[in-house]
């Protein structure tokens, strides 16, 4: 996997990941991926991250059931940052039951939400025990 060793990991061994709509185009997300995560994502050809604020592996789909099938991975110039084309099962990235994490935008000095809640959260999720 010398691909792996092109890649300009920040200080933490992580890399930028955006998850974009393979036929639209979307942005449907942001996150972060480690060497493990980005081996795997490439291996399995579903989508993992590194979850920054669980500190571990997260395979996005894993509690949801949303998860994202890999059309290819593109590495941009500077070689530090990573995008995941992907098709979004169920239609749902955000954990907030929208389509995408990108649900604001700024309008007249506010932010504005533009994308309805698609599922209620509370019915996405398993409970943790």
């Amino acid at each position: 996997m010398s691909w792996l060793n092109e890649i300009r990991w920040n200080r933490d061994g992580l890399i930028p990941v955006i998850a974009q709509d393979w036929k639209t185009g979307r942005v449907l997300m942001f996150a972060y991926a480690n060497r493990t995560a980005l081996a795997l994502s490439a291996e399995k050809g579903t989508a993992h991250y590194w979850s920054r604020s669980r500190n571990k592996l997260w395979h996005k789909g894993e509690e949801s059931g949303h998860y994202q099938r890999i059309h290819e991975i593109r590495m941009d110039c500077d070689e530090d940052v990573v995008i995941y084309l992907i098709e979004q099962q169920g239609g749902i990235a955000c954990h907030t039951g929208r389509e995408s994490c990108f649900y604001r935008k700024l309008q007249d000095g506010e932010w504005v939400v533009t994308d309805d809640v698609l599922k209620d959260p509370k019915y996405i999720y398993r409970p943790h025990s």
